[in-house]
């Protein structure tokens, strides 16, 4: 079967349904990519998993801009309620090694190849966390976004289970109205949210747009959350 046709929200019901049968509340690293991602994803996650949300993104700039993002998903952690247990931990914020990650995929459009090697570097760091820590599962929140490719993501997220031997959590949490549900509580929880995913050929992309429509004397196209995810 071809991966861009599996159902990986009815995946993740599986797995919930057998740990469920199984009676444990088994541990989970959980990639978190901002506030207003991680939102819906911990308040359905956390029914079922013992939550560590870990904060790995190197691809973030400003070093203001990430920790705005930062600390805000900190005070959700806080003030959100939640059934079984979160912590959270932060990985190292070092650009240099996005910017050498994506080298000569500067000017790929959002959406390519580029962002596939963001997704991998973030995700690598992520299994290996999740294995330095002896986690039963790991996953990101970055499908929650309607413009991040689940398939792609999830693909990645199966090959770093592979080589750290830590199960992979395949999901997709836009699905089941997840990203409306992020966007409530986003309101719900007066989360800042950002309209670029967070590194600098995003929020280039954000302003070209942004000029474009003020020359045209169109409206510009604001999203209503973290379209250009992280």
């Amino acid at each position: 079967m071809e991966q861009t046709k599996i159902n990986f929200q009815r995946e993740l019901d599986k797995k919930i349904a057998e740990l469920q049968k199984a009676g444990i509340t088994p541990s989970l690293l959980l990639h978190c990519c901002c506030a207003p991602c991680s939102s819906y994803v911990l308040e359905y996650l956390t029914e079922y998993f013992s939550v560590t949300v870990f904060y790995y993104n190197p691809n973030i700039s400003e070093r203001a801009e990430y920790d705005k993002r930062v600390n805000e998903l900190k005070r959700l952690i806080t003030e959100m309620p939640v059934r079984n247990p979160v912590t959270f931990s932060e990985g190292k914020y070092d650009p240099e090694r996005y910017y050498e990650t994506v080298k000569g995929y500067e000017d790929i459009p959002e959406g390519g190849e580029r962002c596939s090697k963001c997704y991998r570097l973030r995700l690598a760091e992520a299994a290996d966390a999740a294995k330095a820590g002896n986690f039963d599962f790991f996953t990101t929140t970055l499908s929650i976004s309607p413009l991040k490719n689940a398939a792609k993501l999830n693909e990645i997220g199966g090959e770093e289970s592979a080589r750290v031997g830590i199960p992979y959590l395949f999901s997709d949490f836009k699905k089941r109205e997840g990203y409306k549900r992020s966007i409530v509580l986003s309101q719900q929880y007066s989360l800042y949210r950002q309209d670029y995913c967070g590194c600098v050929f995003s929020k280039r992309e954000r302003d070209r747009t942004r000029n474009k429509a003020l020359e045209t004397g169109a409206p510009p196209q604001t999203p209503l959350l973290f379209v250009r995810e992280k």
